[in-house]
């Protein structure tokens, strides 16, 4: 994988860049739609290409592993050939996942043990099958093992947590180094930093990770439970020590607001399933606020969507209309909603983008958050 550096801001850490993976190309910054289990819910590739204009998506491992399962991917030839999506994929280690089970899981030095959410089945995750399950996935960046500690952890707890991912992370990377492609594409691994809301431990962990050399480093922990403004300051307190040439993942973060205010410190990547997950309970973000689609002041507004917007859904589909669907409980609705979050998210990447390349990024940011933050 390469990354070039193409473009800084004055009065800013944004930053615009450019990918180069096997299976091609990324502009930076971007968004990267969630595919949890092989598939963005409810949306066609054909739109995640030619509408919403999707670089890359997500799968990941928890999900894909237990379901369909590696001997089914193995047979189809990995990911790519399984799903028919022929551009970059990342996968989560399923870390986060594990995370979520905790009435179902037990960390220890070995690896994560945990019951599946679907049978109650036994597993064990380990630093080095996380690296060999995602070898049979063939996802083109992979991420390390680790343990997502709650964002109101207390100092003891995530010195704990943090010295264990530090310890998962270095037999991560010694079994990735040792190891092949199955499929014959490069793939890349990228280390998470975590460190709860503590700058000191964020800090010990960013230098860490960044010793390995690896690739592009992932900032995980975040959106967990603390204030937004403290994410942004940990934020801001890793992207002090990761190296300028490579690409910074936020993982999971969030709203449109959050990813500019991301952008502005220093991110290069981000997914989250926000777009698709509101979408589908009728919450739609627009370049000046958000809708719910089931007021009724909708009712009588037979204005498309987004009139300008760079999917079909934005400029055919009706506010009126959505909103019907919505009240009747129609799948449409629910797709239509999608699609428009997902093309938005990646219209905003892309404008920020431009801006940085421009050199207003921070005023054009300023006044954007203004209008992402009213709803309409």
């Amino acid at each position: 994988m390469e990354f070039t550096l193409q473009h800084t801001c004055p009065g800013s850490d944004a930053r615009a860049g450019f990918i180069v993976t096997d299976h091609g190309p990324i502009q930076t910054p971007i968004f990267m739609p969630v595919g949890t289990v092989g598939s963005v819910k409810g949306v066609h590739f054909h739109e995640l290409r030619d509408d919403i204009r999707a670089q890359i998506i997500l799968g990941n491992t928890y999900h894909l592993y237990l379901r369909p399962g590696m001997d089914t991917i193995r047979a189809a030839g990995g990911l790519h050939k399984f799903n028919g999506w022929e551009r970059p994929i990342l996968t989560d280690s399923g870390g986060f996942q594990v995370f979520s089970l905790s009435s179902n899981r037990k960390l220890t030095e070995e690896g994560a043990h945990f019951r599946s959410h679907i049978d109650g089945s036994k597993h064990l995750f380990t630093p080095e099958n996380v690296v060999d399950i995602q070898r049979t996935i063939g996802s083109d960046i992979m991420m390390a093992l680790d343990e997502c500690a709650p964002g109101t952890s207390d100092r003891s707890y995530t010195r704990k947590s943090l010295d264990l991912t530090k310890r998962w992370l270095e037999r991560g990377w010694k079994h990735y180094k040792e190891t092949e492609p199955v499929y014959g594409h490069y793939q890349s691994y990228f280390p998470i930093v975590q460190g709860c809301t503590y700058a000191d431990m964020r800090t010990e962990a960013a230098h860490h990770a960044a010793g390995l050399g690896a690739d592009g480093y992932a900032i995980g922990g975040l959106a967990v439970g603390e204030p937004a403004e403290t994410m942004y300051d940990m934020i801001e307190v890793v992207n002090a020590v990761l190296p300028s040439d490579r690409p910074r993942y936020l993982m999971g973060v969030g709203t449109p607001v959050n990813i500019l205010e991301a952008i502005d410190r220093g991110v290069d990547m981000m997914d989250c399933v926000m777009p698709t997950r509101n979408g589908r309970n009728g919450t739609l973000f627009t370049p000046e606020g958000t809708m719910n689609m089931r007021n009724a002041k909708w009712a009588n507004d037979f204005s498309p969507l987004w009139p300008d917007g760079p999917s079909y859904v934005d400029r055919v589909y009706t506010k009126a209309y959505v909103r019907h669907l919505f009240i009747a409980g129609e799948l449409l609705a629910m797709q239509i909603a999608s699609i428009h979050n997902l093309a938005f998210y990646l219209w905003l990447v892309g404008e920020a983008r431009k801006h940085i390349i421009d050199g207003d990024f921070a005023v054009w940011k300023s006044d954007m958050v203004k209008k992402l933050s009213r709803r309409l």
